[in-house]
Formats: C-alpha cells, structure tokens, sequence
C-alpha cells in the first residue's frame, strides 16, 4: 500500500508539490554554500565585520530620537548553510512594520566551525548590537529561524547562565531543538519537505561533532537544558506536518510549566519553511503578523512607545 497522501493546509497543497523533500545533503552543501552569497551582493544592509564574523543592519527609515529597541536575527540553514542576508525582504518588512533596526548575524557554519563557535557569534554579536548608540540593551528580542532557532534559544540560555545582556523576548521560528529527534518515529515524513531525518542527523552530527551526546556541554542542544526557568518570553512556532512539530510542542510546554510566559503557533497542515515558498498566503501572513505582534506587545510592556 502506498503511504497516504499527506493533509497538508489548504493554502499550501501547491506549494507544497512544487517544494523539494529535502535539501541538505553531504554532497549539496559545498555548492550551497559556494555559490548562495552571490545572490545577496545587492543587498541594501549596512555591513559590519567583527572578527571572525560579519553581521548585517537593518535600519528603518526614520530614525529614533533615543536609544530603543533591536531585534537580533540568527537566519536558518540547520547549522550548516545559509547566509544572514537570506531573508532580506523579510527583515525588511520586520524594520517596516516596527519602526527598528535588525541585526542579522552571519555567524560561522558548523561545516568548518562545530559548536560552540556559531553560537559565540551570536552573542558576540548580541554584545555588540546592545552597545550601539541608538539600542538600549534591555530592549533587544532575539528571532530565529529553524537551525538559527537552535541557536536563539540556546543564546538565551548562555544569556541566562553567563549574565550580563539578556534578550527581553525570543522567537523562535520551527526551531531545530533537539538532536534526539533524528532517530524517533515521524508518521508524517511522507509531509517532509526542505528538512527530513537524514538531513537533521546531517545537521547535529556536524555541529556536534566528536562531542559525547550522553555528556554534552551546556547550551549545545537546547532541548537538553537541566531547567527552562528565567528564560525570557518566547513565542514559538511551527506546522503540524514539520519534523521538528513534536520537538516544539514538547518545548513549548517545559517553558509553560517551569514559568516561562510562551505563545505557541501551531499551524495545521504546514510544512517546514512553508511560509518561504508560499509568502503571500494568508497563513503565512498570519504566521509573520503574530511574530510581529508578539515582538511589539513585549516591547511595548517595557515601556516602548513605538
């Protein structure tokens, strides 16, 4: 018998059909990674090289009397492709719709740079976003999307454990949470699509490398974390027919317990990165008004005016 047809949401049955099952493979990431940066050289952001890494602003048109909110933007690509300029539109309607500046990181990849260099970047380049002139540093959220949702929530844990600069919200976008999830059962992998088992096992293996998965180092896995306590709001979201829906939802629900105001976005029939090939469907504009809504109300709860 041939597996089911998959149920996917009703706004993306096309998309999905015309959506590669995976794209990660050991063999694909050189050319990936080789020729994607060709494709951002007109990009309008503002670049800045801080030691080993670069990032690239964002900044909205008119700018703000005083110093104010950021959001910090870690792109996916599972930890081992990518480029921070990927999502340039979508930063773009980000800075439009909130009236602030973006920092999208171009952190190393763990092809040549395994954990924990990646995530070093990131909050490097947190450090480095909170002491510019026109950021207050109690008021940057951080978002990340799949692989780069890995490292969100794991920036706001070493934020947590190391002190010092925290992000007042994150969100975290069908984030890649835990390693162990390569190896469950997923009835739904017929639904796959960008992102199935092997190409997560492709992933965690490289960004893990020859660490010792029964011993790991804090903040390697976010999933594996002693405790969720003291981390910042969180909204978080993925589809129903993703890998990682059951990683999220088990996520979601150790922040709720251990105190953690989160906002969970399920979305029915949605496939991973459904939003990046379907970007004028009304689930997906749905999808990005409720991260942007999530990011305001919490800066406005600080005292945001904006």
């Amino acid at each position: 018998m041939p597996p089911p047809v998959p149920d996917f949401h009703p706004e993306l049955v096309a998309a999905a059909r015309l959506s590669p099952r995976v794209v990660a493979r050991s063999w694909t990431l050189p050319a990936l990674n080789l020729f994607s940066p060709l494709a951002y050289l007109f990009d309008p952001s503002e670049a800045h090289t801080l030691g080993p890494f670069s990032v690239y602003v964002y900044r909205p048109a008119k700018a703000a009397a005083e110093p104010g909110p950021a959001l910090l933007w870690i792109h996916g690509g599972g930890l081992v492709m990518g480029d921070a300029r990927q999502d340039s539109s979508l930063i773009q309607r980000f800075v439009d719709a909130l009236g602030i500046p973006v920092c999208s990181v171009q952190y190393r990849l763990a092809g040549a740079h395994p954990f924990p260099a990646p995530l070093q970047d990131c909050k490097a380049a947190l450090d480095w976003l909170g002491a510019q002139d026109e950021v207050n540093p109690g008021m940057i959220a951080v978002l990340g999307v799949s692989g780069g949702g890995c490292l969100a929530a794991a920036l706001s844990e070493l934020c947590r454990e190391e002190g010092g600069l925290q992000p007042c919200l994150q969100v975290l976008v069908y984030p890649m949470l835990d390693d162990r999830s390569s190896n469950a059962p997923h009835p739904n992998a017929s639904a796959y699509r960008f992102w199935d088992q092997d190409s997560n096992r492709l992933g965690w293996d490289t960004y893990l490398r020859e660490l010792d998965r029964n011993t790991l180092p804090p903040c390697a896995v976010p999933a594996r974390a002693d405790s969720l306590k003291g981390l910042p709001p969180t909204w978080i979201g993925v589809g129903t027919l993703d890998l990682f829906h059951a990683e999220v939802l088990a996520y979601a629900e150790r922040l709720d317990q251990e105190g953690v105001s989160t906002q969970l976005h399920c979305i029915e029939g949605a496939f991973h990165a459904f939003d990046r090939v379907a970007p004028t469907a009304a689930v997906t504009q749905a999808f990005y008004e409720s991260q942007i809504q999530a990011i305001g109300n919490q800066l406005r709860a600080q005292g945001w005016q904006g």
